[in-house]
């Protein structure tokens, strides 16, 4: 099996020759071998600060967590474990697609990028779940809103995470093109597929249920969960406690950063839904070129997520921004912020 040029190598896309871009000409935009790099460190530098700051954060304030503060924390976790990987994939696409790391870091830094995607959209469904039971529920969900059971569900996040990004440290790999004295970093998917009509079957398959169970089914759990807040907030928006508005401050900054995550990573999944669909059925040239020099820009604005939820927290969380203030000492101690009720 060889291994093609250009984006097919990044973007997941570089199993199989492509049948559209070869009846194509195609030819790459070459900006972007010194753009994207540029935004990946930008994007690693402010992820790898911010979200640095806000899991030293949470762990300081031990004593006045949330429920929301351990998957806000976990979020933190999940982007720094991703952006911490970007280095390598700057240098990747600098240097057009060679790979000089190794085996064990391609397989590894790609799948912490999909490690991050799960990760994420679990922990901001289980916070959208939360915020469900603390408001339509609010009496009844007591024994279920824990502590332990918040831990119990992180765990279980992690664990369904790493299994759900597990294909990549099995089927990737990488190969020498003595050609073009350059070592690419792809998925060989010939493991399992032989054929290259099967290869891409299989490949437009696994891009699907990547789509859909990482981003489309949760999202669509989110919405659910929203719709019935909204009836609830609605029906007692004149009659609201003082702990009920903390509990919509709080809801205002879980909106945003489902907002956020949906907004950044719903035009990669289009776009590799597209590219797909293309390669099964090739059609407009104009269009596979549009996509092609499109999903490098369309993957920062994804990767970018990563570095927005801190931003969000500390515009949109009172009780966070104290915290942080306190920890870059502006404030006496940590004891002077204002409480906040286990919501």
């Amino acid at each position: 099996m060889e291994a093609t040029d250009g984006p097919y190598e990044y973007y997941d896309y570089d199993e199989s020759e492509n049948r559209s871009s070869i009846m194509c000409d195609y030819s790459e935009w070459s900006s972007s071998y010194s753009v994207i790099p540029v935004l990946y460190m930008l994007i690693f530098i402010i992820g790898l600060s911010g979200n640095g700051v806000v899991i030293f954060t949470v762990w300081r304030a031990q004593g006045k967590r949330r429920i929301a503060d351990f998957y806000i924390g976990n979020l933190a976790l999940a982007d720094l474990t991703f952006v911490v990987t970007l280095p390598l994939w700057a240098v990747y696409f600098a240097t057009g697609y060679h790979w000089p790391f190794g085996l064990a870091l391609c397989k590894i830094s790609r799948y912490m990028i999909l490690l991050n995607m799960y990760a994420s959209v679990f922990s901001l469904t289980c916070m959208s779940f939360d915020r469900y039971l603390a408001i339509v529920h609010s009496l009844s969900s007591t024994q279920l809103r824990t502590r332990g059971h918040t831990r119990a569900c992180l765990t279980a996040i992690w664990l369904l995470s790493g299994l759900m990004a597990a294909p990549t440290l099995i089927f990737r790999t990488t190969m020498n093109d003595p050609t073009s004295n350059r070592t690419f970093c792809f998925m060989d998917s010939s493991l399992v597929m032989t054929e290259v009509d099967q290869e891409n079957l299989w490949i437009a398959g696994l891009s699907i249920f990547y789509s859909a169970v990482g981003y489309l089914q949760p999202f669509l759990v989110m919405m659910v969960c929203y719709g019935f807040i909204g009836c609830t907030v609605t029906r007692h928006v004149n009659t609201l406690r003082k702990e009920d508005q903390r509990k919509r401050r709080l809801l205002k900054i879980i909106t945003m950063l489902v907002v956020v995550f949906a907004v950044c990573w719903m035009p990669l999944h289009i776009f590799k839904s597209a590219l797909f669909y293309l390669e099964l059925f090739p059609a407009n040239c104009a269009f596979l070129r549009f996509l092609l020099l499109a999903y490098p820009y369309a993957t920062c604005l994804a990767y970018v997520n990563s570095c927005l939820n801190p931003f969000l927290y500390a515009f949109f969380d009172l009780h966070f921004r104290s915290q942080c203030l306190c920890l870059l000492n502006l404030k006496k101690s940590l004891h002077a912020s204002p409480a906040s009720p286990l919501l």
